[in-house]
C-alpha cells in the first residue's frame, strides 16, 4: 500500500492536473481544454482528506484499494454539484461511452432511458436479432439489477458500462415486467452491436413513418437515407416518432433539422457568462410535406430541440403527451488519463426563445397511450398522429 502522502498527491494534485486535453459536447459544441492548479484545493480540504485516510487505515475492517478511493474522490467532487446531469466517468465508463457514440460496440443491443425524478431505468428499444432479443428482454422492461446489483438511481452511463463487455462473455440482468412488476432474470451473451437509431416504413395512405430512438453520430446518415427512401416511395406526409428518445448529440439533431426547416434559427444556447451560440439552417433543403411529431414524457433534450423547432416554425403538429423538459447542455471533457467528466455548461432555447427546462414541449394534440391487452401491437397514439396528418393532405 502506498503511504498517505503519496495517496494524497495522487488524489488531490492528480485530480486537478489531468484536466486538460480535448472535450466532447453531448450537445455538439466545440470543446476546449483547461488546466486547474494545485491551489484549487484548500489546505483545509487536504487536511480533512488526510485525516479521513488515517481513520480508514487505523479502523476500517476491510481491504483498502487506493485506486478506488481516488475514483471516489473524483466522483464525490462532481456529485457535490447536486446536478443529475454532471457526472465523473472512470476509464472503463469513458471507453464505453465513446464506443456507443461511434455507432458500434460490444454489448446486448438495447436502448435504455432513466427517469431523472424516480431513477428508474427502462428498456425502451430492443434491437432486432440482438443478444437482448435472444435473451428474451422486451421493450418497457424496467431494469432492476445487473449481476445482482440494484441499479435504480444509478447514473445511466455507469450502468451501461457494466452491461457492455468483451464479445462472448455473459451478463445477468433482472427486469421487472408488466403491470404486476413480475421479476424476470435473463442471461445475455455480449456480441458486436451496430447501433440502430432510425427505423422507417411506409404506412397506408402514403404515410411515411420514421422513428428515431436517439441522436447519435450515426443518426444523421440513417435519417437522411430513410427520408429519401420514403420520398422515393411517394410519401404524402411524414410521422416522426420521438417517443422514448432521451436525446443525444446537438450537432446531429441540428444537421437533421437542416434537412427539414426553412432558412433560419434552429436553436441557441447561453452559458453562465451570457455568451450566445446559434445553430441555423440554410436554404438548401426544406421538408414541405405535411408532418407530425410524436412525443411522450420520455422524449428529452435533443428530441425536444427537434419538436420545439418544428412547432415554432409551424411546419408540423406535435401529438402525444408533454415531453420531459431537459433544456440544459452538457459538455464531456476528456481527461489526460483516459477518464472524463460531463458538466452542465449552458441552457438552450427554441427559435422563439422558449426555455423548456422543467416544463417540456406541450403537444398540439394531446393523447395518452392506452395499452391494448388484447392487441399489444395496437398503438392509439400513432393512430391519432396519422389521423392528424391525413387532415393536412
Amino acid at each position: 500500500m502506498r503511504d498517505k502522502k503519496s495517496f494524497l498527491r495522487g488524489a488531490l494534485c492528480g485530480a486537478l492536473a489531468i484536466l486538460l486535453s480535448a472535450g466532447l459536447m453531448s450537445c455538439g459544441l466545440r470543446a476546449y481544454g483547461t488546466s486547474l492548479g494545485r491551489e484549487s484545493v484548500s489546505k483545509d480540504v487536504e487536511r480533512k482528506i488526510s485525516g479521513l485516510r488515517e481513520l480508514i487505515d487505523a479502523k476500517y475492517l476491510g481491504d483498502v484499494d487506493d485506486s478506488e478511493l481516488e475514483e471516489g474522490i473524483y466522483k464525490g467532487l462532481v456529485s457535490g454539484l447536486e446536478d443529475p446531469y454532471s457526472v465523473y466517468y472512470d476509464e472503463e465508463e469513458t471507453k464505453s461511452m465513446m464506443e456507443s457514440n461511434e455507432g458500434e460496440y460490444c454489448g446486448i443491443g438495447a436502448v435504455l432511458t432513466r427517469n431523472m425524478d424516480t431513477g428508474i431505468i427502462t428498456l425502451v428499444q430492443i434491437y432486432d436479432d440482438s443478444p437482448a432479443m435472444e435473451a428474451g428482454l422486451e421493450a418497457d422492461d424496467i431494469l432492476y439489477k445487473v449481476e445482482d446489483k440494484e441499479v435504480t438511481g444509478e447514473d445511466l452511463t455507469e450502468v451501461v458500462s457494466h452491461i457492455k463487455g468483451e464479445k462472448g462473455t455473459e451478463v445477468q440482468l433482472t427486469v421487472l415486467r408488466g403491470d404486476d412488476n413480475k421479476e424476470v432474470t435473463v442471461t445475455a451473451v455480449r456480441n458486436t452491436v451496430q447501433v440502430q437509431t432510425v427505423k422507417h416504413e411506409m404506412k397506408n395512405d402514403g404515410i411515411g413513418y420514421l422513428a428515431v430512438s436517439e441522436f447519435d453520430l450515426v443518426t444523421y446518415e440513417q435519417y437522411k437515407e430513410a427520408l429519401a427512401d420514403l420520398e422515393n416511395q411517394g410519401m404524402k406526409g411524414l410521422v416522426v416518432d420521438l417517443r422514448n428518445n432521451p436525446g443525444g448529440n446537438l450537432e446531429t439533431v441540428c444537421d437533421i433539422l437542416d434537412l427539414m426547416l426553412p432558412e433560419g434559427l434552429i436553436v441557441y444556447t447561453e452559458d453562465k457568462e451570457g455568451n450566445r451560440d446559434e445553430k441555423k439552417s440554410d436554404e438548401e433543403n426544406q421538408f414541405c410535406l405535411p408532418m407530425v411529431v410524436l412525443m411522450n414524457g420520455n422524449s428529452a433534450s435533443a428530441s425536444e430541440i427537434y419538436a420545439g423547432a418544428i412547432q415554432d416554425y409551424g411546419t408540423g403538429k406535435i401529438v402525444g403527451t408533454q415531453s420531459y423538459g431537459k433544456g440544459m447542455v452538457q459538455q464531456i471533457f476528456m481527461l489526460k488519463d483516459g477518464t472524463s467528466v460531463k458538466l452542465t455548461i449552458a441552457e438552450y432555447f427554441t427559435p422563439k426563445g422558449r426555455n423548456i427546462n422543467g416544463k417540456g414541449i406541450s403537444p398540439d394534440v394531446e393523447v395518452e397511450y392506452e395499452r391494448n391487452e388484447e392487441n399489444p401491437d395496437a398503438d392509439n397514439q400513432l393512430d391519432k398522429a396519422m389521423e392528424v396528418l391525413k387532415e393536412q393532405f
